[in-house]
């Protein structure tokens, strides 16, 4: 009995929080999408307006075009945060033992929140990568699903590319897992680690610390009054549901925001499309990365430096609204499980 009772909580956890994430990603994709438009259809001194990226693909893709590329985020968001709290968990533990009141410092919490993001950028950046071409996808014009033939020839364009010739095919016509494997290799499915390994470091441990402290500071506001005072955070009681996903809320915006400078930066490199030959070329040439050396270490492209935070209004009401229904669908359906089950 004791082993099914486990197995039922695990199992009340695991649905709880993989139809959390993807309501909530399902709910905040526009948001997604019009983010990563502005991200990589801005130039410097340019940026593109809100208005013309929502035109521009409810005119190629209608409203279904908001939508695209959907079910690879959703999938990467599940396995992604999965990983980020159980990592978070897991560190975190180590931390709490041994203490009664199993008291967790926001230092504590922010280191193991940027490990927790590092591993969660390894996981879903394959499915970050489709996600995003489909997106540009939908706001681009692509005459053939197939890839262009040139005049007067029969050979297809990525014949010619994996024999190092021909020109580099628009983001669009290379969106598919298959054509972008044969045409730019496997690595191209973790193109951008750098950026997004800073990036899911800096979000996972703002957003932990953020959220640590506000809890207890939330915590000793309600103890506040209490006769006789809690000796323990165990003793105050469990806060709202409601109170919880707002803070979770406002920790992720916070945390997007001092992120999202990377966040773009990842963005406009995975637009590139680097075929095998040119990739082989740099290796050959010991190609050096341009830019300083923090834009070296965190994948920043120097020419993206007056471009880094278009689109940082889209990722903080997309992240701190998908965080709050995350947080607060996944206490009331995990509630609503367990008394059901009990």
């Amino acid at each position: 009995m004791k082993e099914l009772s486990e197995n039922q909580t695990i199992g009340v956890h695991g649905i709880a929080g993989i139809g959390s994430v993807a309501f909530a990603t399902a709910f905040t994709y526009p948001l997604d999408t019009m983010k990563v438009l502005i991200q990589v259809g801005s130039t410097t001194g340019k940026q593109l307006d809100a208005a013309q990226a929502l035109s521009r693909v409810v005119f190629l893709s209608g409203n279904a075009g908001l939508y695209s590329g959907f079910g690879w985020l959703a999938v990467g968001r599940i396995f992604g945060l999965g990983a980020r709290f159980g990592v978070y968990e897991i560190l975190t533990a180590f931390s709490k033992d041994g203490r009664e009141d199993n008291y967790l410092f926001p230092s504590e919490a922010l280191l193991a929140g940027m490990a927790s993001g590092a591993i969660e950028t390894v996981i879903s950046s394959p499915f970050e990568l489709i996600k995003l071409r489909k997106q540009v996808t939908s706001a681009s014009y692509v005459p053939s699903p197939n890839f262009a033939l040139e005049n007067g020839t029969r050979k297809p364009l990525i014949a010619r590319l994996l024999n190092g010739s021909g020109k580099p095919p628009a983001v669009s016509s290379v969106r598919r897992p298959s054509d972008i494997i044969t045409l730019e290799g496997w690595s191209t499915l973790w193109r951008g680690l750098r950026s997004g390994i800073a990036r899911d470091s800096v979000f996972g441990g703002i957003f932990f610390s953020t959220w640590q402290f506000l809890h207890q500071a939330m915590l000793d506001w309600k103890a506040v009054g209490m006769n006789p005072p809690p000796r323990l955070n165990e003793d105050v009681g469990p806060l709202s549901p409601f109170t919880v996903s707002l803070t979770a809320g406002f920790s992720a915006s916070v945390a997007a925001a001092a992120s999202h400078g990377f966040d773009t930066s990842r963005s406009r490199s995975q637009c590139n499309v680097l075929p095998k030959h040119i990739s082989m070329e740099r290796k050959i040439l010991k190609w050096k990365r341009p830019g300083n050396k923090f834009e070296r270490i965190t994948g920043i492209h120097p020419l993206d430096r007056n471009v880094l935070f278009h689109g940082i209004g889209w990722r903080m009401a997309r992240t701190g609204l998908a965080s709050s229904m995350i947080v607060g669908s996944y206490l009331f359906v995990a509630d609503q499980l367990t008394s059901i089950l009990t």
